[in-house]
């Protein structure tokens, strides 16, 4: 059976997926969440000229050195004074609180002196001084969010500053993650002399979870059909079906066999990427499924080309990959037929970004993809490649 190339892959496990549907959320619950429409400001902001400084609202044209102002009352964020400035008044007003009618500035007051219930202005000021025009932020109407914005802590307090309590956004697709084998016990048991501790699974929630899903642990499956049939029975409902390890064909690889018992249709499971060959793709009803390679480098790494772009997808966003140019650090010999994916580090070095690979490349090795800043991409066939060469580099 032929490799199917990597870009192939991607694009048949693509096809089709839409954008999914969309619900209101509370700002509050919003973070991370991806808008599915742009959103409007409902408000002015600030609504109304306020003060920039403590100081003392005035008419600029008075407000000249030496002139002695009577101060006729207080303007306090939150409580306006209600009467106006006239010629030879002023009135004492705080940060953020609105500018009285007839000031058309704010004398800051260490260029004031008091005295009773007057001030002497020590230094002029110009027309406009200290204040926020309403409107200074935006109007009511602005479009300031647009669709497919992730929301972080700036945007949430815009939509909060814009009038909204609640934002319309795509539902985060739910993600369950399986991991298979009997030589697995969870992270924080001690394993037996045989076995290892599961790294895929915590790692791959905590990836979801990074690219704006919702994840499902279904924990550690044993290498027996029932075990994985129960196990899949409990990812019922959700958008996304990723299993890691025993996608493969070996006598102890079940996972293949156990889903299509469970009437899953395979579409492919064998492409021409390394690390991560033996890589699963189908449908289970209407939930995708995902079978990973088991070594932990292989999972991580096919889940960046794979995973995040169906995630991606379900969300709206741009499935295109983060890949850049670069220089390369160090030489690197000829490719065979499988398109590479080589673990990086990168840095700017003058002006330029260089690519150095990890001497060692084996998929078991999670100490060196934590490291990783990229993936240099080496397509099938690529020739000896010199330090100093271009290169695409996959961001991390």
């Amino acid at each position: 059976m032929s490799l199917l190339p990597v870009d192939e892959a991607v694009a048949r496990l693509l096809a089709g997926v839409e954008p999914l549907e969309v619900e209101h959320v509370p700002l509050a619950e919003s973070s991370g969440c991806v808008l599915a429409g742009d959103i409007a400001a409902r408000l002015t902001q600030p609504p109304f000229p306020a003060s920039a400084m403590d100081g003392y609202a005035v008419r600029a044209e008075h407000a000249i050195i030496g002139a002695r102002l009577e101060v006729i009352g207080i303007s306090r964020a939150g409580e306006r004074f209600s009467g106006s400035v006239a010629a030879g008044t002023c009135v004492r007003i705080f940060t953020g609180a609105p500018v009285p009618d007839g000031a058309d500035a704010v004398l800051i007051q260490e260029d004031a002196e008091r005295d009773g219930d007057t001030i002497i202005v020590k230094a002029a000021v110009k027309a406009g001084a200290f204040v926020r025009p309403a409107g200074l932020d935006f109007r009511a109407g602005e479009a300031l969010l647009q669709e497919s914005t992730v929301l972080d802590a700036r945007a949430i307090a815009l939509a909060a500053a814009m009038g909204h309590g609640t934002l319309p956004v795509r539902r985060k697709p739910r993600i369950a993650v399986l991991a298979n084998g009997d030589e697995l016990v969870p992270p924080g048991a001690t394993p037996g002399p045989d076995q290892i501790v599961s790294s895929n699974g915590v790692g791959l929630t905590a990836f979801v979870r990074e690219c704006g899903g919702e994840p499902i642990d279904l924990g550690i499956a044993a290498d027996r059909n029932e075990a994985i049939a129960d196990a899949v029975d409990q990812a019922t409902g959700s958008d996304i079906l990723v299993v890691v390890g025993g996608a493969s064909v070996g006598e102890h690889d079940l996972v293949q066999g156990a889903l299509t018992e469970k009437g899953m249709a395979l579409d492919f499971w064998r492409i021409a990427m390394r690390p991560g060959k033996p890589l699963m793709v189908g449908r289970l009803g209407d939930m995708h499924v995902l079978g990973l390679p088991g070594n932990p480098v292989s999972a991580l790494v096919c889940s960046h080309v794979f995973l995040k772009p169906l995630i991606n997808a379900m969300l709206g966003l741009s499935t295109d990959a983060a890949i850049v140019s670069a220089k390369l650090g160090a030489a690197m010999a000829k490719n065979d037929n499988r398109q590479d994916f080589v673990r990086a580090r990168l840095k700017m070095i003058d002006g330029e970004r260089v690519a150095t690979p990890f001497g060692i490349q084996d998929s078991s090795m999670l100490a060196t993809l934590a490291a990783a800043d990229a993936l240099i991409i080496r397509p099938v066939g690529a020739p000896p490649a010199a330090a100093g060469d271009d290169v695409s580099v996959l961001l991390l």
